[in-house]
């Protein structure tokens, strides 16, 4: 009785100090062997997406930066980038779709990209603040059968790195939905209110394999 009392005291002391605790992955500087895979919770069979992410860089406008990256055997699926000129961009199996956006930087930012293949509705969130729609690959669809990594752009199935392409900084709070979520939802999110977990990658109970010079760090919020 006396070891369950002592846990709901604890879950209560969490309840109203707001103290959750998050893992952040530090990619202390460019590498061309340094990554993290993420294991999804189910297959990227997407006709429709909310991705998410937390981030912080201080490679400001000085090259491009690779955020996100799902290759198949022969397609960059679904890629993530900080481009050369700031804006950012999401790549579905060739062409990008592109977003003007205040500069990435040391402070964290807490971006969202969305996209709906019924439409080709495309957003980006910034900090809770949805961008203008884009219409991108209407009727296209998310192959499975690839894996997914954080740090590198693989140019073959997970292989051949570039350096000069890896992401350097931090990223933490990375969540994927196969449905748009709502705008309300998003802001949410962003203020670290408690939403619906990702159901193609859940950051709490997604398995990361880590590979090279990475280091997970566990921080309050």
């Amino acid at each position: 009785m006396r070891l369950s009392l002592g846990f709901l005291v604890i879950a209560i002391s969490m309840v109203l100090t707001g103290s959750v605790t998050i893992k952040t992955l530090v990619f202390p500087g460019e590498s061309s062997n340094t990554y993290v895979e993420m294991v999804p919770q189910k297959p990227l069979n997407l006709r429709a997406f909310t991705l998410c992410m937390r981030v912080a860089t201080e490679l400001a406008g000085e090259r491009e930066i690779i955020l996100f990256a799902y290759r198949t055997r022969d397609f960059d699926e679904l890629n993530v980038w900080r481009e050369l000129d700031g804006r950012l961009a999401f790549y579905l199996s060739g062409e990008g779709v592109f977003f003007k956006a205040p500069e990435l930087g040391p402070l964290e930012t807490h971006l969202c990209f969305t996209w709906d293949s019924s439409s080709g509705a495309a957003t980006l969130f910034m900090d809770g603040r949805r961008s203008s729609t884009k219409i991108y690959k209407k009727g296209h669809a998310v192959r499975t059968g690839g894996k997914v990594i954080l740090g590198q752009d693989p140019d073959s199935y997970f292989g051949e790195f570039d350096a000069n392409q890896s992401f350097v900084g931090e990223i933490c709070d990375v969540n994927m939905w196969d449905s748009v979520l709502s705008d309300s939802t998003i802001r949410d999110m962003s203020s670290m209110k408690r939403v619906p977990r990702g159901n193609v990658f859940d950051w709490e109970s997604t398995e990361l394999k880590v590979n090279g010079n990475v280091e997970v760090v566990n921080r309050e919020l």
